[in-house]
């Protein structure tokens, strides 16, 4: 029987120290999981940041682009402006030419085909007439030179064009030069 017992107390002891390795073995495999978790937090914390940052510098390029569009856009328009105010005077002569009566009738009809030429050219650049006769008086595409009274026609109304304008889009190249009924 004491043998028993020794054996017993052997096998205890056993049992004891194998639970103490098991509970050493929990402690530590507990303490890496724990450091492989905060180690993944981090990671992932860095993967975040990154992304973010990635997602903020694609932002600012697309807004770069988009505001490097407007402005050529802005410049074509602002250059094409200046070029085509610069041979207004130009298209006023030749409509004025148009105009003047003549006996050689084929002279006509050129100077009639390069104002058409001339102007379906501008046409194709965007520039548009400004309508004037007939319109409200909008001071915005419109400069008033004169003003006459007469009751058939609406309070502002044009009466009269001396001098055509043009815009490109919503810009305004020139005014219009009109007469006003009161």
């Amino acid at each position: 029987m004491a043998e028993k017992e020794n054996n017993l107390k052997e096998k205890d002891l056993k049992e004891k120290e194998e639970n103490k390795g098991t509970k050493q073995e929990k402690n530590q495999n507990e303490k890496e999981n724990s450091q492989a978790k905060n180690e993944l937090q981090q990671k992932q914390q860095e993967l975040d940041d990154i992304t973010d940052r990635y997602k903020r510098v694609l932002a600012e390029f697309e807004n770069h682009k988009k505001r490097s569009q407007r402005e050529r856009e802005n410049l074509y328009n602002m250059v094409l402006s200046d070029v085509v105010e610069a041979i207004l005077p130009i298209l006023d002569n030749l409509e004025n030419a148009v105009k003047v009566e003549t006996k050689d009738e084929e002279y006509k009809k050129g100077i009639e085909l390069v104002l058409k030429q001339f102007q379906d050219t501008l046409k194709a650049k965007g520039v548009e007439e400004i309508k004037a006769v007939g319109e409200i008086f909008d001071p915005e595409l419109h400069e008033a030179v004169s003003s006459v009274q007469d009751d058939t026609k609406q309070e502002k109304e044009i009466v009269q064009e001396y001098r055509k304008g043009y815009k490109i889009g919503t810009k305004v190249i020139r005014h219009s030069m009109v007469v006003v009924a009161n």
